[in-house]
């Protein structure tokens, strides 16, 4: 890993999350009717699910407002990232976190740029199946966000006695997600932990630098 370049190891990073979340939602897509659930373990099930919003199938503004949001923040984000590469200073881990989060963003981008003009999206027990360009089940920039993943860790109904909840059903962990939003999660974790300082550039170097 030593001998691999920065710029390579951001590539390499980011083509294997993007090419992995891409295969398992298509295959979710085309082998799974919309809201079938396969138990995989007794605390992980596949669930298809699919969202208009941002990670774990949150939801904010309108559709066509946060695809193009999400491709502007990525674009920022690479040429973030192409700056960091360039700088030597720059710890080969922090250009792995930021990978991760660009690549996770990208994942999910694909979804909402591309499904909804090549997929068609029938409802159950009817799985989706590739169709010609533009004959989808959406326009361009308006696809689903597909999501898999799902942790039902533990559950437990609320005693009567406590106001407000009880009686209720508490279950941790309730979102679906999939492997872009995981990229992202981890991406940003790491990030806040251990290269948060990072972030910023320092001007002064830089201009010591190019002098």
């Amino acid at each position: 890993m030593k001998h691999i370049s920065k710029g390579w190891i951001a590539v390499i990073v980011a083509a294997a999350v993007i090419i992995i979340d891409q295969l398992v939602k298509i295959y979710v897509k085309t082998h799974f009717y919309l809201g079938e659930t396969v138990q995989v373990l007794p605390f992980f099930e596949l669930k298809f699910v699919q969202n208009n919003g941002m990670a774990f199938g949150m939801e904010l503004g309108s559709k066509l407002f946060l695809s193009l949001f999400r491709i502007v923040v990525v674009a920022v984000a690479i040429w973030y990232l192409v700056k960091v590469v360039r700088d030597k200073a720059m710890p080969r881990g922090f250009v792995v976190t930021l990978a991760l989060i660009i690549a996770g963003a990208a994942g999910n981008i694909f979804d909402c740029v591309l499904y909804g003009s090549v997929f068609s999206n029938p409802p159950a027990p009817f799985v989706a199946e590739f169709v010609p360009w533009g004959e989808g089940y959406s326009s361009l920039l308006h696809g689903y966000v597909v999501d898999m993943l799902y942790f039902p860790l533990f559950a437990f109904e609320w005693p009567a006695w406590v106001p407000w909840l009880g009686g209720s059903t508490f279950s941790f962990f309730d979102p679906v997600f999939n492997i872009a939003d995981a990229a992202i999660t981890v991406g940003m974790v790491v990030l806040i932990f251990f290269y948060h300082k990072y972030l910023v550039f320092d001007s002064d170097k830089e201009g010591k630098d190019k002098a």
